[in-house]
């Protein structure tokens, strides 16, 4: 009966713009493009055992980005004076892409601040000297944030695979050790409190030296579970006041990502870095197409963002 009870029902998140109840559904507008993503290709070194965009070795869904894709989405933020600050490099693992470091350079030079989503392995590895210029030349204003899905090794590999802690926890004490500002993302799935996972990763980065505060809710994110099969609440007009919180709070009022679809003659951009295969949540090709309302209507929407209460932005 529990199965049954948590299974997603099927009437839920079909119209953009009511419930399955007929209420009228949230939306979100673009607030200001503060932050941009791009996911730089779906293939990993590593497949998760919930990854939510299912990275792989195989998984080529989404292909690599060209720097030069990437510099045309940089003129146009430049071109049209939008406030955005930060740049996000997602995956699969970003530091696959051979033309990771042309685009954070191309990031970086232009002022813009650079966050980089890793798994902190051997990709990483083999870039360690790039990475090491790039620091000295840009400070604090490359952060790569390492995935760390717990604190202890056997529920992380649990997660990532056999023979994935070592290698991870050698990537992030290279970082802290190199003067790199890092931040660490972890997943709630172990019914632990966010009390006792915060006080868990404390204990690991002291065991370690790493400057790393725990409590930080930026400096280690930890993440709810999304699983697009399980029954949650559609997100209401209603439901802002009832849970006390604003359309502006949720990650799609500042955010957008960029991916290139497996085929397609050029890249599109997304509502959000959450929704890369859906393709309702397809907004044109250009940020300025981009710039219009977010229908709530998937379940990570609820899950994630507004109930779970994440970012993947800073």
């Amino acid at each position: 009966m529990d199965q049954i009870a948590r299974t997603l029902d099927p009437a839920k998140f079909r119209d953009p713009l009511a419930t399955a109840s007929g209420e009228a559904r949230a939306s979100v507008a673009l607030r200001a493009l503060e932050t941009l993503w791009f996911n730089t290709g779906t293939l990993c070194n590593l497949t998760c055992r919930n990854c939510y965009i299912e990275s792989s070795p195989r998984n080529d869904r989404l292909v690599y980005l060209t720097a030069s894709e990437v510099e045309a989405y940089l003129d146009e933020i430049a071109r049209d004076r939008l406030p955005t600050r930060l740049i996000g490099f997602t995956g699969g693992e970003p530091f696959m892409n051979p033309a990771i470091i042309a685009m954070l350079q191309a990031v970086l030079s232009r002022g813009l601040d650079a966050l980089v989503l890793t798994n902190a392995m051997k990709p990483l590895r083999k870039l360690r000297p790039d990475l090491l210029s790039l620091r000295q030349r840009y400070g604090d204003r490359l952060t790569i944030r390492v995935s760390i899905d717990h604190y202890d090794p056997a529920m992380h590999e649990q997660e990532r695979g056999r023979r994935s802690w070592a290698p991870a926890l050698d990537g992030l004490i290279w970082l802290a050790r190199n003067g790199f500002r890092i931040d660490v993302a972890g997943r709630r799935f172990t019914g632990e409190t966010e009390a006792s996972l915060r006080q868990g990763f404390a204990a690991l980065f002291a065991a370690q030296d790493i400057a790393i505060d725990a409590h930080d809710p930026v400096r280690l994110m930890l993440f709810p579970e999304m699983e697009p099969d399980r029954d949650v609440p559609e997100i209401t007009t209603g439901c802002w006041s009832i849970l006390r919180k604003a359309p502006d709070d949720v990650m799609c009022s500042a955010a957008r990502m960029v991916v290139k679809r497996r085929g397609a003659a050029s890249p599109v951009v997304l509502a959000c870095t959450l929704l890369a295969y859906d393709p309702r949540f397809e907004m044109g090709t250009t940020l300025a197409e981009a710039a219009v309302p977010v229908s709530l209507n998937h379940p990570f929407c609820a899950s994630f963002c507004v109930l779970g209460g994440a970012s993947c932005s800073r």
